[in-house]
């Protein structure tokens, strides 16, 4: 798998490349983005393959080894994910320099090209491709392996197009430039497109190995995939129930059986955690920091991770992103952390105006393994150093994927980004009990309390959480979830600390963004970005040693040797002009549809090639009329 191309290219993209062929696109014969994947079936389907030097590979004999299935299905792990899409998750939790369109519900029309493009469905199609080749090779375990390998990405593949786009078409075979029927077809509904997913990762888990191998996809990987799928999906229909993304037309669903999905969540997760092997990486005094903060993924945790290479030149900027960019950490996210008893922070009297001298006092271990505080010293480093706040525009910095400073270079990080890990398991299985109504006290040792104890918290009591919910998670001031199904519901106390343990357990892993999605909490994006709390204008230690390192000034002026001044309104914007939180996009008004911000819009091109049988998504007016 480390290699610097990571693939080598199948031999019937091969033969279309040298071929030079290239289509022109009609309405009556091609969907925009599908177009290119019909021209190489086209290619592979009417051209007579006895032309072709007998020198060369041709389709027919191929896929007669397990070599060829394996070097072809290699191109499917480009499908794994951007580790920006993790290092620079945004939200109301996490702020970058400029926020995405996507959290300012500033997305237009063509949002969707980018998720909705070619590329994407020129990997389905060659997965199919392979599903139906792979009866060629003579070598059953093989043959099995592989179509095992295919089936889990095309679930992949799916389920980032659910949740991107709900409905979508269903494809499960390599289409032909003369299959009008299949390339102008209409969506298939969400229940549809998660009941092939199911299936296909169930055809998963029963063909792929058993075998632990964190860089390739297994048995157990599957069965974590269908833990994700089916939580998302379940509790997406039970949150958005009644509104027009769930029900009430043919492109949604008839059928919401959101308990079902729910329970099939908890039956893969409980499967994985008995059945798996895999336990918490706990080594060392900072397990948690150092399970992000290296070259080989900890395989006893990770069940699937991304891995990079300096000699290869294959890295990415997880710690340029921190260390030389604005970025950070809410205060609406760092209050979230409880202390080490089990006690809520913002239960503390006076917590809103605790300096950041004092704030990680006392806390959950995670907090100070994730975000810079008072005496951080970098690995490799032999002294602390204070946070940069011109280089935050909330003061909590993050720490998470920060390794020696040799890799503060942009492009210059190589730590193996997680792309499924036993902890998020633990949570799915958590919340699908709580959301099933079904969850025990002995659910809750077998899973978050298993990553408190690693983080030096108390257990969690269910009869304590749903006794007293913590009423900061639901007002506005606090976190502000506000979903009419969560606060009605019976275990609404011990869901919102599962949603706790959630958050400050993943952060920055590219699960945030769909878990709002999923609860239907997209307003929390319109709340302001607050940080760290200064009471006016004055000196300030950041490292905990008594010494003054920055000095906050209505004028610049010198604060003395090793003290920066940041000027108020120019280098820091405080909440109440001269004191109060740091304020992020100050001025910038965020907004929130919800009535079309759930989904992407399908792209207008797409739209148009078919007719109008591609319906747009709700809220989303292209101007298409048919």
């Amino acid at each position: 798998m480390r290699t610097k191309e990571n693939v080598i290219q199948s031999t019937e993209y091969g033969l279309i490349h040298k071929l030079g062929l290239s289509v022109k696109r009609s309405v009556s014969a091609t969907v925009c983005t599908l177009s290119v994947l019909a021209v190489s079936a086209l290619a592979l389907s009417s051209c007579n393959m006895d032309l072709y030097p007998e020198d060369q590979l041709s389709t027919a004999t191929y896929f007669t080894s397990e070599t060829a299935l394996r070097e072809y299905s290699n191109y499917f792990y480009r499908m794994l994910p951007d580790p920006e899409t993790m290092y620079a998750e945004e939200g109301e939790h996490f702020v970058a320099p400029v926020p995405n369109d996507e959290v300012r519900g500033i997305r237009d029309i063509h949002s969707g090209e980018a998720y909705w493009k070619k590329d994407a469905w020129k990997n389905l199609r060659k997965i199919n491709y392979l599903l139906e080749n792979a009866h060629q090779c003579d070598n059953a375990e093989a043959r099995t392996h592989y179509t095992g390998v295919a089936h889990f990405f095309r679930a992949w593949f799916y389920f980032d197009m659910l949740r991107h786009f709900g409905a979508v078409p269903w494809y499960d075979h390599v289409i032909n430039a003369d299959d009008e029927v299949s390339l102008n077809r209409p969506r298939d509904s969400r229940d549809v497109i998660i009941t092939h997913i199911i299936s296909d990762l169930d055809s998963a888990i029963a063909e792929l190995p058993a075998t632990r191998t964190p860089y390739e996809v297994n048995s157990w990987t599957a069965l974590a995939l269908k833990s994700r799928a089916c939580l998302f999906e379940g509790t997406f229909r039970k949150y958005h129930a009644g509104t027009t993304f769930n029900g009430g037309s043919d492109v949604y669903n008839t059928v919401l059986p959101w308990d079902d999905l729910l329970q099939q969540a908890a039956d893969a997760s409980l499967a994985l955690m008995q059945g798996g092997g895999y336990s918490l990486y706990r080594s060392g005094s900072e397990p948690y920091r150092m399970l992000f903060a290296t070259l080989t993924p900890y395989g006893e945790e990770m069940i699937w991770a991304r891995a990079y290479s300096k000699d290869l030149d294959i890295k990415h900027n997880a710690q340029a992103w921190s260390v030389a960019r604005a970025t950070g950490f809410t205060k609406r996210f760092a209050d979230l952390y409880l202390m080490q008893d089990g006690t809520r922070f913002t239960d503390i009297a006076g917590y809103e105006t605790v300096q950041y001298s004092d704030i990680f006092t006392g806390r959950d271990a995670r907090m100070a393994q994730t975000m810079h505080a008072p005496g951080y010293v970098q690995i490799g480093a032999d002294k602390s150093f204070a946070v940069n706040l011109q280089m935050s525009l909330t003061g909590y910095k993050y720490i998470k994927y920060i390794m020696e400073s040799t890799y503060n270079t942009w492009g210059g990080s190589v730590c193996s980004m997680p792309v499924m890990r036993l902890a998020e398991v633990y949570l799915n299985y958590a919340e699908a009990k709580a959301e099933l109504g079904t969850l025990t006290q002995s659910d809750l040792d077998m899973s978050v309390n298993l990553l408190r104890e690693r983080a030096g918290v108390a257990p969690l009591s269910m009869s304590d959480a749903n006794a007293h919910p913590d009423a900061s998670m639901t007002s506005e001031s606090g976190f502000g979830f506000s979903s009419p199904v969560l606060l009605s519901s019976a275990n609404k106390g011990v869901l919102l600390e599962i949603r706790r343990e959630r958050m400050v357990e993943t952060p920055l892993e590219g699960l945030h963004y769909w878990d709002i999605m999923r609860w239907k909490e997209g307003h929390l994006f319109t709340l302001p970005r607050l940080g760290l709390y200064f009471p006016g204008e004055g000196k300030y230690d950041l490292t905990g040693d008594g010494k003054a390192n920055i000095l906050i000034s209505a004028t610049k002026k010198s604060g003395g040797i090793g003290v920066t001044c940041l000027v108020l309104d120019q280098d820091i914007f405080l909440s109440d002009g001269t004191s109060g939180n740091m304020v992020a996009y100050k001025d910038m008004v965020m907004q929130w549809n919800e009535d079309k911000d759930y989904l992407y819009p399908v792209p207008i091109t797409d739209r148009t090639m078919t007719l109008g049988k591609l319906t747009q998504n709700p809220g989303w007016n292209d101007g298409i009329e048919f």
